[in-house]
């Protein structure tokens, strides 16, 4: 049994910050029940190619977007635009530990189903509300998605090559972080608030916004402006605290190269075939290297070319200094640690005999993480989920079903 078994999640989300979240809390064992419109259900269902495909290589209706993000939970479809479908959604939180949602600030309202509502049928309920710009200030009553929190919270102004460089400019990550970053901290508060409601009883409001967490993100760049005043610009793959730390180009393609403290440094000269940088006086300190980068860097750039990067890779590891290839996802998933650790995993899935998915990275020793059921299919278990927690007969469920409301 996972460690969070015993808790039921309702999961109004869509799209992906709200989806990861309850994804972590169900591959932790909570059950997981994912309330979508009939006929559309999340966004993230139609957002293909690629879609995944069936033993005969078509297309099945379900894209790879969504299937990232909604592993171990269950489909239920109720318009809750119908007074009808707002009376099961809120059966269904009475009867739930959590509840996660991310519409427009206010938007759940007008259904009776905000945290105020949802906490009268339900005073222990943990209500979980994921929004752009959070649940107050100016841009309150703005949506929000990751593209633009990445531009406006400041990633893309340290993402990209360095004024001056061919091809300089802003650019965002190329997976979603903010939205999956505030996935992470959704859940760290969900099971904070549950610590809470465990200690001294009482549900309550998680006010989480993508901007916040993109801020806070920022980490030790952030901390650079705040310290100085003085807002650190893109330097490409460079880190602004340390050097070297960046790629550098091989005989073949390309390496990362990390050397994090001064004795790694000496190593790497050394197997560099140039040890005197160890010494030179521009370079003896990480805060020598990083006022003198623009000597440095030419320098290590001119050796590194007569090497490929398996060479590479192979040296500064016998040597104890931090380096690493830039794989593909092609590599990323044949690389030997990554098979090791399991990281890619098969689920039986109805349209398509299996799913491949990527592997949970929380590794418990007494409560691991169990794959129990694939992302389901649109509406796959309303029934079922409505017969066993609401207790809904047949005949009610086929007359929900003739009225549109599931």
């Amino acid at each position: 049994m996972g460690a969070l078994s015993h808790l039921r999640v309702l999961d109004l989300s869509r799209v992906l910050a709200g989806p990861w979240a309850g994804q972590i809390l169900a591959d932790l064992g909570a059950e997981v029940i994912k309330v979508e419109r009939p006929g559309n259900g999340d966004d993230t269902r139609a957002w293909g190619p690629p879609f995944l495909r069936d033993a005969e290589g078509e297309n099945t209706s379900e894209a790879a977007y969504y299937l990232s993000a909604n592993r171990n939970k269950q489909s239920v479809t109720i318009d809750f635009t119908q007074p009808e479908g707002q009376r099961l959604v809120r059966e269904l939180a009475a009867k739930s530990d959590i509840v996660i949602e991310n519409f427009k600030v206010g938007g759940l309202a007008a259904y009776g189903l905000d945290y105020a509502a949802l906490k009268a049928v339900n005073p222990e309920l943990i209500y979980c509300s994921i929004t752009g710009f959070g649940q107050t200030g100016p841009y309150a009553k703005r949506a929000g998605y990751d593209f633009m929190i990445q531009g406006l919270g400041g990633l893309m102004s340290l993402t990209g090559r360095p004024e001056g460089e061919e091809g300089a400019g802003p650019v965002k990550v190329g997976v979603a972080l903010t939205d999956i970053l505030t996935g992470l901290y959704s859940s760290v508060a969900i099971l904070a608030a549950l610590a809470h409601r465990d200690q001294h009883g009482g549900g309550q409001h998680i006010d989480m916004a993508l901007l916040d967490v993109q801020v806070a993100c920022l980490a030790n760049q952030a901390m650079n402006y705040l310290t100085t005043g003085v807002a650190p610009k893109r330097l490409g793959n460079a880190h602004p605290n340390i050097v070297p730390y960046q790629d550098f180009p091989t005989a073949d393609g390309d390496f990362i190269l990390t050397v994090g403290n001064d004795n790694q440094f000496r190593k790497f000269a050394e197997v560099a075939g140039e040890p005197q940088w160890a010494d030179d006086p521009r370079f003896l300190t990480n805060k020598l290297r990083v006022a003198h980068r623009a000597e440095l860097i030419p320098l290590i750039r001119q050796a590194t070319v007569f090497k490929t990067t398996a060479q590479w890779v192979s040296a500064l590891e016998r040597a104890g200094v931090p380096c690493g290839p830039i794989n593909d996802l092609s590599q990323v998933f044949a690389d030997p640690q990554v098979q090791a650790r399991g990281l890619a995993v098969a689920m039986p899935h109805g349209l398509a005999g299996v799913v491949p998915q990527v592997a949970s990275p929380i590794r418990l020793s007494e409560t691991p993480v169990e794959y129990r059921c694939a992302p389901p299919m649109l509406g796959e278990h309303t029934g079922e989920v409505l017969m066993r927690v609401l207790g809904v007969g047949e005949e009610a469920l086929q007359r929900l079903r003739g009225d549109g409301v599931v």
